[in-house]
């Protein structure tokens, strides 16, 4: 990526940050444990993590419009998110993919992990609307 993705309040207050790699050309994003993310003692909070899932989705979907020199408002239709394993006490990490971006509207899949890639701690599907 040519400049760095500013990312909005929200994502900023829970410690969200662009790590600065790309995973096929989308940011991968990340936030590191502490008080603010934390739910029950020493794990991440669901909200926290649907959070991170979402703004990594909405990232991945600036990205792909930039790209393409559009600029629309972006609405959500709706946000699905499974929880797979619990969020520990270490640095999560997320990104989004495009399944489909049309002219009104994309869809996004984006998944969560910690140490390991290939074991994903959330995954959600993300439909929104382009205006």
């Amino acid at each position: 990526m040519s400049e760095p993705l500013e990312l909005p309040a929200y994502a900023r207050s829970l410690g969200i940050a662009v790590t600065g790699e790309a995973e096929h050309g989308m940011p991968v994003l990340t936030v590191d444990f502490g008080a603010n993310v934390e739910g029950r003692p020493q794990h991440f909070h669901g909200g926290a993590t649907a959070g991170l899932l979402e703004n990594a989705g909405y990232a991945a979907l600036r990205t792909a419009l930039i790209a393409a020199g559009r600029d629309p408002q972006l609405k959500p239709i709706n946000i699905t998110v499974q929880y797979l394993a619990a969020g520990k006490s270490r640095p999560s990490f997320a990104v989004g993919r495009i399944t489909r971006l049309g002219r009104r509207n994309a869809n996004i899949a984006v998944e969560a992990w910690q140490e390991d890639r290939d074991r994903p701690i959330a995954a959600a599907v993300m439909n929104i609307l382009m205006v």
